[in-house]
C-alpha cells in the first residue's frame, strides 16, 4: 500500500511538470519561467530548492551524532545565504536583466572568466545534484526493504526529474516546487507532531537533546577547533551565493521588489523549518536510543537511514505516508533545479561563446541536450559516491567559494576591479585550494579558506597593478541603481550585443550574445 501511494505521489509530480511544460515556448520561459512568478510561487521556489534530501535525512542525523555545532552549515550557512542574497544581490541581479549569472562575469569582465567561472559553477553542482538521486535511491530501497538496491533507486530517481525537467525548465521546477512545499510542510508537520507524542511531550526531546550537549553551538578549543567552523559556515553562506539555481529564482519573479521578499521570506522560513526534520530524528532517537547504532557504521550513507527507519519501524501507515510523501517533494523539488542550473548555465556561457550564431530555438535544444548529458554524470557521480549527502554539498560550494564569488562581489561593489584582477582572483583561489586539498594543512587551516584569501588577494593586486592600462567600468555598480549599460532598457542592451538575429525578436528577455 505505502509503496502504490509513492509510485502514485511520483506520477502525479511527473503529471504537474508535464503541464507546466505547456508554457515554454523560449529559452528565457525554460530558464527563467519568462521572469513573471508572483510571490508565493516564488517563495515556494526558494524554500523548496534549499529544503531538499539533504535537509531532511542528512542534516538531521547529523545534529543527532554530533549537535548543532555540527551543522552550522546548513542550515545556518544556508539561510545566511538566502539573507545576503536579499540584502545585497536580488536587485542587483534582477535590474541586470540577465538570463544566468555567467552573463553577468561576460558583461563586468570579458568572455574568459565569463567561460571560467560558468565552468566551475556548472561542474559544481555535481554533488549538490548527485545528493538528491542518493536520497530517492534510499527512500526505494527502505521501502521495498531491500528488494530495490540503492544503484537501482538511483536510476530511478534519476530519470524521474530529469523527465519532467527536460519538457519544462523553470516552469516544471516552479510548478511542482509550489505542491511538493505544501506536502513537506503538511507531511513532517504531522509526524513530528507523532513522534513527540511516542518519546513522551516535545520538552522530553529537548531536554534529552540538552542533557547529550546537542544543542551546544560553538566550538570549544583553540583556533584548530574554530577554523574549520567558520570555514563550513562561510562555504555555504558565501560559496552559495554565485549559484546559478538562486540566480534563477531571484530573476524568475515578476519584479525586483518580489525577488527581494521572496529570499528574505525563504531564508526565515527554511531556517525555521529546518529543524522539523532535526526534531523528528532525535525524537526517534530518544524513542529507540539503540538507533545510534547507525554511526559507528563504515559506510557514513548508514546514518542517513535514522529518519526512514524509525517511521516505518515505529509510525502506523498514514504516518508512513505522510512522511515519505513530504521526503518525496523535499528530493523532487531540489533535484530539479539542481539539474536546471547548471545545464542553463554551461548552454548560454561555456557553449554559447564558442558558436556565433544560436537562435533561440537552437539554444532551447541545446540546454535541454546538456540537461540530459549533466544528468548522467550526477548519475555515475552518486553510484560511485560514498559520501552522505550533507558532506556532498558542503564539498560542491568550496568550488564557487574559491573561483566565483570574489571576482562576484568585488564587480559589484569595488569600482577598480577589473579583468587582470578576476583574472589572478581565480587562479589563486582555485590553485591555492586544489594544493592545499591534495597536499594537505593538517589540522591548520581548512583548503577552502585558504583558496577565499588567496582570491581576495588576487583581486586586490591584480586590479590594483593594472589600473593604469586596463581602466575598469562599473556597470554592476550602475546596475545597482537602475543606470549604466547594464540597466534592463532595450537600448542599453543593443549597445553592448550584436543586432538580433531574425530567430530572435527584440523584445525577448534574452537579448543575443556579442
Amino acid at each position: 500500500m505505502l509503496i502504490a501511494t509513492v509510485v502514485v505521489y511520483l506520477l502525479v509530480s511527473i503529471g504537474i511538470g508535464l503541464y507546466a511544460a505547456r508554457r515554454v515556448a523560449t529559452s528565457a520561459d525554460f530558464m527563467v519561467a519568462g521572469r513573471s512568478l508572483p510571490l508565493h510561487v516564488s517563495l515556494a521556489t526558494v524554500f523548496a530548492t534549499w529544503f531538499g534530501a539533504e535537509t531532511v535525512l542528512s542534516v538531521s542525523a547529523t545534529f543527532a551524532r554530533d549537535g548543532l555545532h555540527g551543522i552550522v552549515a546548513d542550515p545556518f550557512g544556508a539561510s545566511a545565504c538566502l539573507l545576503l542574497v536579499a540584502l545585497f544581490f536580488a536587485r542587483a541581479f534582477y535590474r541586470m536583466n540577465l538570463l544566468t549569472i555567467g552573463d553577468f562575469y561576460r558583461k563586468r569582465y570579458n568572455r574568459p572568466v565569463e567561460v571560467v567561472t560558468s565552468l566551475a559553477i556548472g561542474l559544481s553542482y555535481l554533488g549538490w545534484t548527485s545528493a538528491q538521486p542518493t536520497a530517492l535511491g534510499l527512500v526505494l530501497m527502505v521501502l521495498s526493504d531491500g528488494a530495490i538496491s540503492l544503484s537501482a533507486g538511483i536510476v530511478i530517481g534519476t530519470v524521474v526529474v530529469a523527465g519532467y525537467t527536460l519538457w519544462g525548465g523553470m516552469w516544471s521546477v516552479a510548478m511542482t516546487d509550489l505542491f511538493q512545499t505544501v506536502v513537506i510542510i503538511i507531511g513532517l508537520l504531522a509526524v513530528a507532531w507523532l513522534m513527540a507524542d511516542m518519546a513522551g511531550g516535545a520538552g522530553v526531546v529537548v531536554q534529552a537533546a540538552v542533557d547529550a550537549g546537542r544543542l551546544s553551538f560553538w566550538p570549544e578549543g583553540g583556533l584548530a577547533e574554530w577554523l574549520p567552523f567558520v570555514a563550513a559556515f562561510l562555504t555555504l553562506a558565501l560559496g552559495s551565493i554565485p549559484q546559478q539555481d538562486v540566480f534563477q529564482r531571484v530573476t524568475s519573479a515578476k519584479d525586483e521588489r518580489t525577488a527581494v521578499r521572496a529570499s528574505i521570506l525563504g531564508a526565515a522560513f527554511y531556517f525555521g523549518f529546518a529543524f522539523v526534520p532535526i526534531f523528528i530524528a532525535y525524537a526517534a532517537l530518544t524513542v529507540d536510543p539503540a538507533m545510534a547504532g547507525l554511526f559507528e557504521s563504515e559506510d557514513a550513507r548508514e546514518i542517513q537511514r535514522i529518519l526512514p527507519d524509525a517511521v516505518l519501524a515505529k509510525t502506523p501507515l498514514w504516518a508512513q505516508a505522510m512522511f515519505f510523501g513530504a521526503l518525496l517533494s523535499a528530493i523532487l523539488s531540489t533535484a530539479s533545479g539542481a539539474l536546471l542550473a547548471p545545464a542553463s548555465i554551461f548552454t548560454e556561457n561555456v557553449i554559447r561563446p564558442f558558436v556565433r550564431r544560436m537562435g533561440d530555438r537552437q539554444l532551447l535544444i541545446t540546454v535541454r541536450l546538456v540537461l540530459v548529458i549533466f544528468s548522467m554524470g550526477a548519475l555515475l557521480f552518486a553510484l560511485n559516491s560514498r559520501s552522505t549527502m550533507y558532506e556532498m554539498v558542503q564539498n560542491a560550494y568550496k568550488v564557487t567559494l574559491v573561483t566565483a564569488f570574489v571576482p562576484l562581489v568585488f564587480g559589484l561593489y569595488w569600482r577598480r576591479a577589473n579583468n587582470a584582477g578576476a583574472v589572478m582572483a581565480i587562479a589563486l583561489g582555485a590553485g591555492s585550494w586544489l594544493v592545499a586539498e591534495f597536499v594537505g594543512t593538517g589540522d591548520a587551516w581548512p583548503p577552502q579558506l585558504i583558496g577565499l584569501c588567496a582570491a581576495l588577494v588576487g583581486m586586490i593586486a591584480g586590479s590594483l597593478m593594472t589600473q593604469s592600462r586596463n581602466h575598469p567600468g562599473t556597470p554592476g555598480l550602475a546596475a545597482m541603481h537602475g543606470e549604466g549599460p547594464t540597466a534592463p532598457s532595450a537600448a542599453a542592451e543593443r549597445s553592448s550585443y550584436e543586432a538580433p538575429s531574425p530567430s530572435r525578436p527584440p523584445h525577448s528577455p534574452h537579448p543575443p550574445r556579442q
